[in-house]
């Protein structure tokens, strides 16, 4: 069959942008009875929808080609059945960001990672929170919770936890203190470590093109303004990220031209504040929603 299968999650925090990410790269789907499959309708490109944890297991056993899924779900996967490796991480996405973190009781008498060798921690990533500690030399062994981890130390089940933290709420209403980072996550498109045939490299290809033109036109600003012809050297040279800038003719202005840029960073106040100063006018910074280099 020479189609491509993604696996995506089918609800929770990256569901929607996963579904976004993919319709934005020209992707139309039909949803099954079930809701569990997507037929892909104008590229030959179907989505599957499952769990999260399922979705690098369904890549290792080659049931799909692609799968968005978090870095910290893929390496706690991978770490737990192939020692770490198995799958090809593709392309880093712009959503989805958290952290690994250990946290510990408020008072407790841990100042740092070390203090935590022979001690009991809870997690729902005991194999990537193992594979961290064991790479710095602390012992620690790992008890695997499946719920609500930071309940654990209030048990006594655990001297500390290691959970994912976005904003560290959760943590405080449960009068724990974050006490080190040990992995940064985010959304991430991964494939097979296998050769795809021909046919399926050609179509992954296409749609890696694609999303790439999505990722970077997220990320830039089209920017037009005025500018004085002495000045177009030093107005390039504050544009951020902007390559060569088209350049254009005024009507009745010979001193001035039209500059347009495609700015692949950023645009601040600052910048626009910085640009008027050396006699740029008329300033326009648009949003991209295409690109294709």
């Amino acid at each position: 069959m020479n189609r491509i299968r993604v696996a995506i999650q089918k609800s929770g925090r990256l569901s929607d942008k996963s579904l976004a990410l993919l319709q934005s790269c020209g992707l139309r789907f039909a949803r099954s009875k079930d809701k569990l499959y997507w037929y892909g309708k104008d590229f030959p490109i179907d989505l599957l929808l499952v769990r999260d944890d399922d979705i690098p297991r369904l890549l290792l056993d080659g049931v799909c080609e692609l799968g968005i899924v978090g870095e910290n779900i893929a390496e706690e996967v991978m770490r737990e059945s192939n020692g770490g490796e198995g799958l090809d991480q593709l392309r880093k996405l712009s959503f989805g960001g958290c952290r690994l973190s250990l946290a510990v009781p408020e008072g407790a008498l841990i100042r740092s990672a070390a203090d935590l060798d022979g001690r009991r921690i809870a997690t729902s990533y005991p194999a990537l929170t193992k594979s961290i500690l064991s790479e710095r030399g602390i012992n620690a062994e790992t008890v695997k919770f499946t719920g609500s981890v930071e309940i654990a130390p209030g048990l006594g089940t655990a001297d500390a936890i290691s959970d994912l933290v976005s904003t560290g709420t959760t943590l405080r209403a449960n009068h724990l203190v974050e006490l080190e980072v040990l992995f940064e996550s985010t959304a991430a498109l991964y494939g097979q470590t296998g050769g795809l045939s021909e046919e399926k490299q050609i179509m992954l290809d296409r749609l890696l093109a694609r999303l790439d033109g999505v990722l970077l036109a997220a990320e830039s600003k089209y920017v037009m303004l005025h500018a004085p012809r002495d000045a177009v050297e030093e107005i390039t040279r504050l544009l951020p990220g902007a390559e060569n800038p088209s350049l254009m003719n005024l009507e009745g202005d010979p001193d001035k031209v039209a500059l347009h840029a495609v700015c692949r960073e950023a645009v601040f106040w600052e910048h626009l504040e910085a640009l008027k100063g050396v006699g740029a006018s008329a300033i326009l910074v648009l949003p991209v929603e295409k690109m294709l280099g």
